[in-house]
């Protein structure tokens, strides 16, 4: 590796203006430069040489026009490093995920996940899974001087991911139990779109593509656009489908419709996928609907701050307690935990967020029933959540710290003064229970200015009322 240069790692990305959010670093296409996608790199290698010996590393990227160049970016560094890499295109995350963990090396998958595409971000996997967020500072901290770069090298494309990753999913049945089932992939720009036909395919059902993106397509599985629900409602009705599915950008949270085209909550279809599969315990961000406990499904339920390396990091003090472990999002990510059993077969755990898992198995615990049926059947507990776009970071944090000050006052600024706080939760933003059983929580975005509002009610109306109320209020304080 060439040392002749004063680019050095902790300083580039220093000064990059690109920082780690609830799941890898982000920042805006401008401010990756080849550079700072190198710094990141260099860095990322020496934190994992520390613990990990390896040669190897994988790399995969989602559909972003600028996905491309910052993994070239990334490929020039690991070749100063003297590492070798494999490059398996374009990909869902927790397929790149999964063949790192079997082939025991580190990856980087180039993707910013839902944000819209001027953004763009890097997410690190260890050969056994995602970086923690102590990984994440020693990343920030470690000092790696490199050379400038070469010209940018063409990178073939290497098949193993996405062939492993259906594999993972096919090889469970023993028989194509989605025969007669109709589903509807709302391809879009993910990441996964060439890969999910062929899973739903191999497993019987028939595939009906939907509204491919020439464009990259910020979808948000945690704040649904109006356009979006009714148009999952109008192509279930076109095309008789027993599900819609998609996902985010890069195919790790899910976004799944019943038979009515209704698209059901992150944390809902968890739970249904956590039951499905007898989990026993389970690790939650605050955000999630608290029909989980209701339900009354599992023997624990731990809940976390809001990031997939908070409910990972759960993982090993409950997999010491409990027979299989689990943990899912509001978004709709899934993290298996631990090795479990489908059919008497073995499914490896994958502790990163999957958008396919949970898919699956709530089309294996709806053979006999319909999955309306199934969510009819949960307590019914109804969350909503939006977002400002475009708002400061240090206003959503000042919002957050004066509610903390004097959580009665912010109730009343954003419009329910006539109930009074039972509890505030300050776990990861303030999360506020009101005499009515409603639940408001503010939380300023890990990786975007972005000002987050969820709600639980007794009702989806009242849920979805809230969320517009506090957001119309905060917009004017």
């Amino acid at each position: 590796m060439s040392t002749v240069s004063n680019l050095t790692s902790s300083k580039i990305i220093e000064d990059s203006g690109v920082a780690f959010g609830t799941s890898g670093a982000r920042g805006l296409v401008t401010q990756l430069t080849a550079n700072v996608c190198a710094a990141f790199t260099h860095a990322f290698i020496e934190s994992m040489r520390a613990n990990f010996s390896f040669d190897m590393v994988g790399i995969a990227i989602d559909n972003r026009p600028s996905s491309y160049a910052m993994a070239q970016a990334c490929v020039i560094a690991l070749k100063q490093q003297g590492i070798q890499f494999v490059y398996y295109g374009v990909v869902p995350t927790p397929a790149l995920a999964y063949v790192a963990q079997e082939d025991n090396m580190p990856a980087i998958m180039v993707t910013g996940s839902h944000i819209p595409f001027d953004r763009n971000g890097l997410k690190f996997y260890r050969p056994d899974g995602e970086i923690s967020k102590v990984d994440e500072q020693t990343i920030i901290k470690a000092s790696v001087s490199f050379g400038p770069l070469e010209c940018l090298p063409e990178l073939e494309v290497n098949s193993r991911a996405a062939d492993e990753y259906i594999t993972r999913y096919t090889s469970l049945f023993h028989e194509p139990f989605l025969t007669g089932k109709r589903i509807g992939v709302y391809e879009h720009s993910s990441a996964g779109r060439d890969l999910y036909y062929r899973i739903f395919e191999a497993l019987g059902a028939e595939v009906v593509a939907i509204e491919r993106s020439d464009s990259f397509v910020p979808i948000d599985t945690e704040a649904v656009s109006q356009e979006d629900k009714q148009k999952a409602r109008e192509w279930a009705q076109q095309y008789s489908l027993d599900l819609v599915f998609s996902t985010d950008g890069d195919g790790d949270r899910p976004l799944v419709a019943d038979e009515n085209g209704d698209w059901l909550r992150g944390d809902i279809l968890g739970l249904l996928c956590a039951e499905a599969l007898n989990i026993s315990a389970l690790a939650i961000p605050v955000s999630c609907n608290t029909s989980i406990e209701l339900s009354q499904k599992f023997e624990c339920v731990k809940r976390t701050k809001i990031g997939s390396p908070y409910v990972i990091g759960e993982f090993e003090p409950l997999s010491k307690q409990y027979r299989s472990v689990a943990g899912f999002e509001a978004n709709g990510g899934f993290l298996l935990g631990s090795d479990t059993l489908v059919y008497g077969k073995v499914l490896k755990a994958l502790p990163t967020r999957d958008a396919v898992l949970p898919a699956i198995m709530l089309l294996v615990a709806a053979q006999n029933t319909s999955i309306s049926a199934l969510v009819a059947g949960l307590p019914q507990r109804f969350t909503d959540s939006d977002r400002i776009q475009n708002f400061a970071t240090a206003k959503s944090q000042q919002i957050v710290a004066d509610g903390v000050k004097d959580p009665q006052l912010l109730i009343q600024q954003l419009g329910f003064g006539d109930f009074d706080v039972v509890s505030v939760d300050t776990t990861d933003g303030l999360r506020i229970e009101l005499a009515n059983q409603l639940f408001v929580h503010l939380r300023p975005s890990g990786n975007a200015p972005e000002l987050r509002c969820y709600a639980e009610a007794a009702t989806a109306e009242q849920a979805i009322e809230c969320v517009q109320r506090s957001l119309t209020n905060i917009r004017s304080l």
